[in-house]
C-alpha cells in the first residue's frame, strides 16, 4: 500500500508516461524509502524501477527524457513556490528491459535512468544487489507481476563486496576531500541533504555489511548511536534531525564539520573491514 501523496504523484507520473509511450511501461515498481518505511511527505523523493517492453529507440529515449521533465512537475513547482533548494516528491528510477530482469543484477545494462535533475541513456546506478534485494523483497507493485514472480537475481553473494567497494570508492574519496587541509573550492556541505547523506548511508552500508540486511537512513541512524562510540553521537542526531526536519543540535564549530564528517566516514569504513 503506497501513501496517498506517493499514490497520486505515481498515477500523475504513469498517466504522462502512458501518452508518451503508450502500452511501453508493463512493470513499475516503487523502492526506496517508500518500500523500506521510511517515506516522509514534503521530504523524500520517490524511487522505482520500471520494466519496458521492447527495445528503445532514439526516439523512445527523447520521450523519456521528456517525461522526466513533464511527469515531475506538480513536485517541481512546489519546490519552487515553497522556496527549496531541492525537490521532494520527484519520482527518481531506472528503466529496465522486460527481457533483462532475469538476468543477475550485475549484469543488466539499464536502458535509462533519471534522478534529480540528470538524465541518463544506458546506465544506472540504481541497478545493484542491494536495490534489487529491496525489490524483490519489499517493492510496491503498482504495474505488473508481483516482484516474485519476475526471476530476480540480486546476487547476495555479492552484496557485501559491492558495500564495501562503495565505502572505498566515493565515500572514501568524499571523506578525503573532507579532512584535506586544502579543501575543494565547492563546499562540501552546501546544503542540509548532502550532509544527511554523508553521516547516515555509510552507516546504512556498514549495517548491510554486517547483517545481510538493507534498511532506512532513519533506521541507520539508530544502527549508528548503537554502534559506533559516544564522540560520533553529536554529529549522527545533527543528521537525523535534518534528515527528519526537526531542530538540529549544535556540533560546536560549523567550520569543522566537513572534517568531522570525513572523520567519521573512515570510522565507518574501518570498522566495515573488520566485519566478516
Amino acid at each position: 500500500m503506497l501513501p496517498d501523496d506517493v499514490a497520486r504523484a505515481v498515477s500523475r507520473y504513469l498517466s504522462v508516461a502512458d501518452r508518451l509511450l503508450p502500452r511501453r511501461i508493463s512493470g513499475f515498481y516503487v523502492v526506496g524509502s517508500v518500500a523500506l518505511g521510511a517515506w516522509q511527505a514534503g521530504r523524500s523523493d520517490i524511487d522505482f524501477v520500471a520494466v519496458v517492453d521492447g527495445d528503445l529507440s532514439e526516439r523512445d529515449l527523447r520521450l523519456l527524457a521528456l517525461l522526466h521533465k513533464a511527469g515531475n512537475l506538480p513536485a517541481a513547482w512546489q519546490a519552487l513556490i515553497r522556496g527549496r533548494p531541492h525537490i521532494p516528491g520527484t519520482l527518481n528510477g531506472v528503466f529496465v528491459a522486460a527481457g533483462d530482469l532475469g538476468e543477475p543484477v550485475t549484469r543488466i545494462r539499464p536502458a535509462a535512468s533519471h534522478s534529480g535533475p540528470t538524465f541518463k541513456r544506458g546506465s544506472g546506478f540504481e541497478v545493484n544487489p542491494v536495490v534489487w534485494k529491496v525489490l524483490l523483497e519489499k517493492g510496491v507493485t503498482v504495474r505488473g507481476p508481483v516482484p516474485g514472480q519476475l526471476g530476480l537475481d540480486p546476487e547476495p553473494g555479492t552484496l557485501r563486496d559491492w558495500n564495501l567497494r562503495q565505502l572505498h570508492g566515493h565515500f572514501a574519496a568524499f571523506a578525503g576531500k573532507a579532512v584535506s587541509a586544502r579543501p575543494p573550492r565547492k563546499p562540501l556541505l552546501p546544503a542540509h541533504r548532502v550532509a544527511v547523506a554523508a553521516v547516515l548511508t555509510p552507516p546504512r552500508l556498514h549495517h548491510t555489511i554486517a547483517t545481510g540486511e538493507v534498511i532506512s537512513k532513519e533506521a541507520a541512524a539508530e544502527y549508528a548511536l548503537d554502534t559506533f562510540e559516544a564522540r560520533w553521537h553529536p554529529l549522527i542526531r545533527l543528521a537525523l534531525a535534518r534528515r527528519l526536519g526537526l531542530p538540529a543540535p549544535g556540533v560546536g564549530d560549523a567550520r569543522g564539520l566537513p572534517r568531522l564528517v570525513g572523520e567519521f566516514i573512515f570510522e565507518v569504513i574501518a570498522s566495515a573491514d573488520r566485519k566478516g
